[in-house]
């Protein structure tokens, strides 16, 4: 059985900050090939659709299309602030390596 991915408080009160929801906005959470280990990831906001998996907390969702969810199974979506920025993030169990940026990643 696959396990969704998890959303950190942290992740969904940043998303209330921001007013996602307010503006009909989801955080978006999908996989591409590319980058420079082969597989990347895309965070946006972007209105949800149909088929998507929808994370909530906090009134504010978080959603994954279907081709994605087997990349991000049991993955951890967060958001940090550090010295050089503030972003969202993802701890990935699924990753055998990964790049220093941090969105890009192989299997």
């Amino acid at each position: 059985m696959q396990l969704p991915p998890k959303v950190t408080e942290r992740a969904f009160e940043r998303l209330a900050e921001i007013g996602a929801a307010a503006q009909g906005q989801a955080l978006r959470v999908a996989v591409e090939g590319g980058g420079c280990s082969g597989f990347q990831y895309e965070i946006k906001l972007d209105a949800p659709a149909d088929e998507d998996l929808v994370l909530e907390g906090k009134g504010e969702k978080v959603v994954v299309d279907e081709v994605s969810l087997p990349f991000l199974e049991n993955a951890v979506i967060d958001f940090t602030e550090e010295l050089i920025g503030a972003r969202f993030t993802i701890e990935n169990p699924n990753a055998t390596s990964s790049c220093g940026c941090g969105t890009s990643f192989s299997m």
